[in-house]
């Protein structure tokens, strides 16, 4: 039985996917399974990973599904993972040569049923870290502190306890693809602080069809999926009235696109999301602009 998942979503990315794998194959550790969750690609995806299961280099799970963005290939993910530990590898991102190996060993010597995981550090292609590095003086927190407390910022990488991954499953909505993976990771701040591992374990590009370069359109496709999310986040008995504030006007703004004219009754914070009326009318109009959206 391995001991960490390292897990894929994809979704028509067979030109750049052998970077991960050839990193994969590299490891130093071997004690992982690699799960490809294959959203609906109609490129060469299966042919390439059929050839890679043959190679018995790294062992492989692929699972392909209908297309049902991000989040629904986490909860897949989530489903079919057994082992104690998994870690999501984009499509466009690859793993230091050691990177199991830290992991596992920090976990091992330092992981515990006290905590939901650890968090180690991104890093671009050439090395140099996304954003700042965690806090030296901090032996834990939970995600939410990392940024809003202490300052961190840049993407880091998740290493999670797979029992409490299963929690909190993503909602699908109709014809959306995208519901902020943050969720998850919030709500298991409620339970839990997460170790702190200063170790470069992702390298990351940011490439040109990545959801992160696309957010205003992310906003203008997927407002439930916002709205939900905005919502959740209006709810953290941790967060400040201002971070709440932000996410009233974001949550204003998703219910005006999707015309959800129910939004006011909806909401768990109604003088709140009264007072972020218009900053989220001006959002609106603002998305609709940049994106070229017909307001009727």
């Amino acid at each position: 039985m391995k001991q960490l998942t390292v897990f894929t979503p994809t979704y028509n990315r067979g030109y750049c996917l052998d970077q991960c794998y050839e990193s994969l194959k590299r490891q130093t550790n071997k004690n992982f399974t690699w799960l490809i969750i294959d959203d609906g690609s109609t490129d060469h995806t299966n042919e390439l990973v059929a050839k890679w299961i043959k190679e018995e280099y790294v062992h492989i799970i692929y699972h392909w599904q209908e297309n049902q963005g991000m989040h629904g290939a986490h909860n897949t993910a989530y489903q079919l993972i057994h082992t104690e530990l998994n870690v999501c590898i984009d499509s466009d991102d690859y793993m230091p040569d050691d990177a199991v190996e830290k992991i596992l060993s920090f976990w091992n010597d330092h992981g515990s049923s006290k905590v939901s995981g650890m968090i180690g550090l991104d890093a671009y292609h050439d090395g140099g870290v996304i954003g700042t590095k965690l806090p030296d003086t901090v032996g834990s927190s939970t995600l939410f502190d990392l940024y809003n407390k202490y300052g961190v910022t840049g993407d880091k990488k998740l290493v999670y306890r797979t029992e409490l991954t299963k929690k909190y499953p993503y909602p699908i909505f109709h014809q959306e693809k995208y519901v902020g993976l943050a969720y998850k990771y919030f709500m298991l701040d409620k339970e839990y602080k997460m170790l702190l591992m200063n170790e470069v374990i992702c390298r990351v590009e940011y490439l040109a069809d990545g959801s992160s370069v696309n957010m205003l359109n992310q906003y203008r496709k997927n407002p439930k999926g916002f709205a939900f999310y905005r919502k959740e986040l209006m709810k953290l008995p941790f967060a400040s009235t201002t971070f709440k504030f932000r996410q009233a006007i974001h949550y204003v703004s998703s219910s005006l696109i999707s015309r959800n004219w129910n939004f006011m009754s909806e909401t768990p914070d109604k003088r709140l999301t009264l007072l972020a009326l218009p900053f989220g009318i001006m959002l609106f109009l603002y998305i609709n602009q940049k994106t070229k959206i017909a307001v009727n």
